[in-house]
């Protein structure tokens, strides 16, 4: 049976993100999607299997969030020539191993709260010579309450998890002061920007900017929020598992 080829549409590539892929990278592009295929059959990774679906959803959207990192339009503030990532909630592996394809001097941890998707992340990241990557086993209150992650990241990335108070929570006690969270959304509203305005202040952040842009191929609407660490996050957030989600700041 001949496996379903992604499309490598370099031109929209270039035109809404100012980057290519290498063919090295569109290699791991294609590698990854053939490696999820394999994987859904196993567990729930993900509903998104046609080609230019996969390429839109998965893999632009994943780079979407860090354009202005990707292109040197924007300072990410970050305190080393190798910074530290995180992506939390990070599923079947997006958007952390495609960025972590794109950004080779980064190093990238991927953390989830499901042993059998981070399994699968793990023999995925071996099988894409991924080294600059590892994976995480727990839940992102947790994590942020241990010294060995607490306020030790440049970058977080989360996707699809939460509200946008809830995705603050679980950011911003990993960030360095000077460092960005970027929460991926899709629809995004003024009375979210309030309460996330207020959940933000608490943790001691601020809204740096929103962006909001179509997807190229289906023009789907999308929001990219940014935050900025600008003082410590005092030692009470993130507060217990379930917490977060279920009583927003």
């Amino acid at each position: 049976m001949t496996k379903p080829l992604l499309p490598s549409l370099v031109d929209i590539w270039q035109q809404t993100l100012n980057w290519q892929p290498t063919t090295q990278q569109q290699k791991q592009f294609q590698q990854l999607y053939e490696l999820i295929l394999e994987g859904n059959r196993q567990l729930n990774l993900t509903r998104i299997v046609n080609p230019e679906e996969f390429w839109e959803k998965h893999l632009w959207d994943s780079l979407r969030g860090i354009a202005p990192l990707l292109s040197g339009e924007i300072d990410f503030s970050v305190s080393s020539a190798c910074p530290a990532f995180i992506d939390i909630g990070t599923g079947a592996g997006f958007p952390g191993i495609p960025v972590a394809s794109a950004i080779a001097n980064c190093q990238i941890t991927l953390l989830d709260s499901t042993g059998k998707k981070i399994t699968f992340i793990e023999k995925t990241l071996s099988e894409l010579a991924l080294s600059n990557a590892k994976t995480l086993l727990g839940r992102a209150e947790e994590i942020g309450q241990q010294t060995q992650h607490r306020e030790r990241y440049d970058v977080a990335l989360i996707r699809a998890v939460g509200t946008g108070s809830a995705c603050a929570e679980y950011t911003l006690p990993l960030l360095k002061k000077k460092g960005l969270a970027v929460i991926y959304r899709g629809n995004w509203t003024e009375e979210e920007t309030t309460a996330l305005e207020n959940a933000v202040e608490q943790l001691g952040g601020v809204i740096e900017s929103i962006e909001k842009f179509t997807t190229p191929l289906s023009n789907s609407i999308r929001h990219c929020l940014y935050l900025r660490k600008v003082i410590n996050t005092p030692t009470k957030f993130p507060r217990a598992v379930g917490i977060p989600t279920q009583n927003p700041l």
